[in-house]
C-alpha cells in the first residue's frame, strides 16, 4: 500500500534514561518511521501512557505501529493483547524491531503473543525476588521504606486548607494523592 505509514512508539520509565530514549528515537527513524510518539512514563502506569494512546488513534488503516522492543509497548498479556484487538480493530498492524516481529503476518502474531506471556513471567519473578530481598532486608534491620513524602508536606498541606483550598487542588498543588490529604487532615484536627 503506497499510503501506508510507519508510526513508531518510544517509552522510557523516567527521565534519567534519556540515553535509551534517543537510542529508540534513532532505531524508529533508520526503520522509516515518519511520525513518532514519544514519553517517559512507567510502563506500569497503562492509564498514564497518553502517548502511546495518541500512537494508536493516529495510525490509520494499512499503518504499522513500530516499536524497538516489546517491553517499551506492554508489561502484562493482558494489555498487550488490549493493544493488538484495538490495532486489528483498526486494521493497523504492530512491528517489533529487536524481534524481527511484524504481527501483519501469522508467525508474527503467534510469537508476540508468546514473547508477551514470556516477558509478564520475568517480570514477576523479578518482583519475587525484589521482595525476598526486601523481607531479608528487614529481617536484617537495614531496610527502612521509602520516605513517607505526603506527611512531610503537613505543614503546606495545612497552610492550603487554612486558605480555603479543597483537598483535590492541595493534592495537585503538592504533587501528592488525594487520600494522603485527607489522611493529614483527619490526623490534624
Amino acid at each position: 500500500m503506497d499510503d501506508m505509514m510507519l508510526v513508531g512508539y518510544a517509552r522510557t520509565s523516567t527521565l534519567d534514561q534519556t540515553a535509551g530514549l534517543e537510542a529508540q528515537e534513532r532505531d524508529l527513524l533508520a526503520a522509516g518511521c515518519e511520525r513518532m510518539f514519544v514519553e517517559q512514563v512507567s510502563s506500569v502506569d497503562i492509564a498514564q501512557r497518553h502517548k502511546l494512546d495518541e500512537a494508536i488513534a493516529f495510525a490509520r488503516e494499512g499503518d504499522t505501529l513500530l516499536v524497538t522492543k516489546l517491553d517499551r509497548l506492554a508489561r502484562s498479556v493482558a494489555h498487550l493483547m488490549a493493544v493488538l484487538e484495538t490495532l486489528k480493530e483498526r486494521g493497523v498492524a504492530l512491528r517489533i524491531l529487536d524481534l524481527g516481529l511484524d504481527t501483519a503476518t501469522l508467525n508474527g502474531k503467534l510469537m508476540v503473543t508468546i514473547l508477551g506471556g514470556v516477558a509478564e513471567f520475568e517480570r514477576g519473578i523479578m518482583l519475587e525476588r525484589q521482595r525476598e530481598g526486601i523481607a531479608k532486608a528487614k529481617a536484617a534491620g537495614k531496610y527502612k521504606g521509602r520516605k513517607a513524602t505526603a506527611k512531610a508536606k503537613t505543614d503546606e498541606v495545612m497552610k492550603l486548607h487554612g486558605e480555603g483550598v479543597g483537598a483535590t487542588m492541595i493534592a495537585k498543588q503538592l504533587n501528592i494523592g488525594r487520600a494522603s490529604v485527607y489522611r493529614i487532615l483527619a490526623a490534624t484536627t
